[in-house]
């Protein structure tokens, strides 16, 4: 918020360097400038949880002054136009067409958002572009006003783009219903369809053209169900020699190719053995789980999101595995009855994978309190956030009030992956072992 406010007080710039400057802060600098500025950010992220394990009465200082190696920035074998994920709101624009789709520069709080077409963002591939652009312009020929503010009324709202490897494009429409009736909605869905089948946005080849009828800022399909309009249900991508199935709100990393890398270096790092058994939480689709299934004895992995947990199951028999089980639901409510009473000699790894809002407690103290768990990954996107209380969690001394009674962990090793090229974003692997 800082930086877009900033880069909104700096007049000789275009609104496209406004929006760079937001959104891809980076993007002025060599690679190799970007890759030495992400070391040093997750360098301090190290030297904060090296501070915060000491204020528990933790020696945690190695050699070098953190509380474990911290490996260099492994870079993204793709560095523009890697994503195959874009999220394009709606909005004013700077020439004050309500019905802009692009990307914000400003903030709500200080009612200075303007939304600037994503014309020139380094990171996100043309066709992103091109299905946003196809939708500005059926936006602008509908009588419908686009949805700014739900109060206000208005229907138009943001539009998600995703592509693979494979050629596919979905395209997943929001739209605010307000007070419209069964038949004006599907006046509106036919619209639209015709459009991007035969209309201008035929050009765009969508795979999948889905709609979702939404008056909350965002909903899960359980909330507002996925409309198929056109095409396949599903999406198709390849990671690691596997097929994947997507379904619209599927978690898959945002860089394929930097995904790839990732897994890989996960793989190694588990150390798995032909009797271990891998424990994926947060597993999405299973691409973590499926592609070290062939490295373990078996691999049990648990997702909140059920379409994703059904990708999850086509995945695994489309790719001939047979060595995986997948269970939807909360990680709280199903990984402690999982591991409460395990009694399985095997090895058990467990790789977690959670969104920024990092693991429920009872996640964590389900993983301290089985004896069985030795060897834990834990990947985060944003590590300074609330994945720093996991952290600490995992390595703070037996704690009877908290019902943390296993053993702590340590941290090892961190490895830093850059699968978000001109953004300060990285994904950070902290190895910890007990």
């Amino acid at each position: 918020r800082k930086k877009a406010r900033e880069s909104c007080s700096l007049p000789e710039s275009s609104w496209e360097e406004r929006l760079a400057n937001v959104v891809t802060p980076l993007w002025r600098l060599s690679y190799q400038e970007q890759l030495q500025v992400k070391y040093e950010s997750q360098r301090k992220i190290l030297q904060t949880l090296t501070s915060r394990l000491e204020e528990l009465g933790i020696d945690a200082q190695k050699p070098g002054g953190l509380c474990c190696p911290l490996q260099v920035v492994v870079p993204s074998p793709i560095i523009n136009g890697y994503r195959n994920k874009s999220t394009f709101s709606v909005n004013r624009g700077p020439d004050g067409n309500p019905k802009t789709v692009g990307l914000y520069v400003g903030t709500g709080r200080a009612r200075n958002i303007v939304c600037v077409k994503a014309n020139n963002m380094e990171n996100i591939p043309s066709k992103h572009k091109q299905v946003a652009q196809c939708y500005e312009e059926f936006i602008c020929r509908s009588p419908l006003d686009s949805c700014i503010l739900f109060h206000e009324g208005g229907h138009w709202r943001e539009l998600v783009v995703r592509t693979t490897s494979c050629g596919h494009t979905m395209a997943i429409i929001t739209f605010h219903p307000q007070e419209l009736g069964q038949e004006a909605l599907a006046t509106q869905k036919a619209l639209l369809k015709e459009f991007f089948m035969c209309g201008p946005g035929a050009v765009c080849a969508l795979t999948s053209l889905y709609f979702q009828e939404s008056t909350m800022t965002r909903c899960s399909h359980e909330q507002a169900p996925y409309q198929l309009l056109h095409g396949a249900p599903h999406i198709f991508e390849e990671l690691l020699s596997l097929k994947f199935r997507i379904s619209p709100d599927a978690f898959f990393q945002v860089n394929t190719a930097g995904a790839e890398v990732l897994y890989q270096a996960v793989g190694e790092l588990c150390q798995a053995t032909g009797d271990t058994v891998l424990l994926d939480i947060c597993c999405g689709i299973g691409t973590i789980g499926l592609s070290l299934a062939h490295r373990v004895s078996k691999v049990i992995g648990v997702e909140v999101v059920e379409k994703a947990i059904e990708d999850a199951k086509w995945n695994a028999a489309f790719n001939g595995i047979s060595n995986c089980e997948f269970h939807s639901g909360k990680a709280e409510a199903v990984l402690p009855q999982l591991l409460a009473l395990w009694e399985d000699a095997r090895p058990l790894v467990a790789v977690v994978n959670p969104s920024r809002a990092g693991l429920h407690y009872r996640v964590v103290r389900a993983i301290r309190n089985c004896r069985s768990i030795r060897r834990l990954l834990y990947i985060s996107c944003k590590p300074e956030g609330e994945a720093m209380r996991n952290f600490l969690e995992l390595c703070c001394p037996p704690d009877p009030r908290k019902k943390l009674a296993g053993e702590p962990f340590a941290p090892v090793l961190a490895i830093p992956f850059d699968l978000f090229p001109h953004t300060v974003h990285c994904e950070l692997v902290l190895l910890f072992t007990r």
